[in-house]
């Protein structure tokens, strides 16, 4: 994919967060990509954003795969931010050597929770550290 093949503008945030929500209660499924079916985190992530799934390789969250996926959200219409508003793709550290995407709403976030089995909207957990923050262009 060139820099050409990558979207122009999607949605505003308000667009972003409301997908986002749509999604609550979908069960987790990893690599899903159907609401209402079976979310993960990119799953729900390309959904908020009204992203084409095709345009993102296949992925690992666990290990040391930043690059990776740094080079995918980028792929996906994304800029990363300093300050994180709502709308915008977090990425999570659940855990040492894990990687967790979820969308800031102005509630806290919603994210495809493994643990709890489906999509949920809630403070940020404030033992998952946030490692870099992306913004959807056309979000702002």
């Amino acid at each position: 994919m060139t820099e050409a093949n990558a979207p122009l503008a999607g949605r505003h945030w308000p667009e972003i967060v409301a997908a986002a929500r749509a999604c609550l209660g979908t069960r987790f499924r990893a690599h899903g990509r159907v609401p209402g079916l079976g979310l993960d985190c990119v799953g729900l992530v390309l959904v908020a954003g009204a992203v084409d799934a095709g345009l993102v390789p296949v992925y690992a969250l666990g290990g040391d795969h930043h690059a990776l996926l740094d080079a995918a959200l980028h792929l996906a219409g994304c800029q990363r931010v300093a300050l994180p508003l709502p709308g915008d793709v977090l990425v999570l550290s659940p855990a040492p050597r894990l990687l967790h995407l979820a969308i800031m709403t102005p509630a806290g976030v919603v994210q495809a929770h493994a643990g709890l089995g489906r999509v949920v909207e809630g403070p940020l957990d404030p033992g998952w550290p946030c490692l870099a923050a992306w913004r959807f262009m056309g979000a702002r």
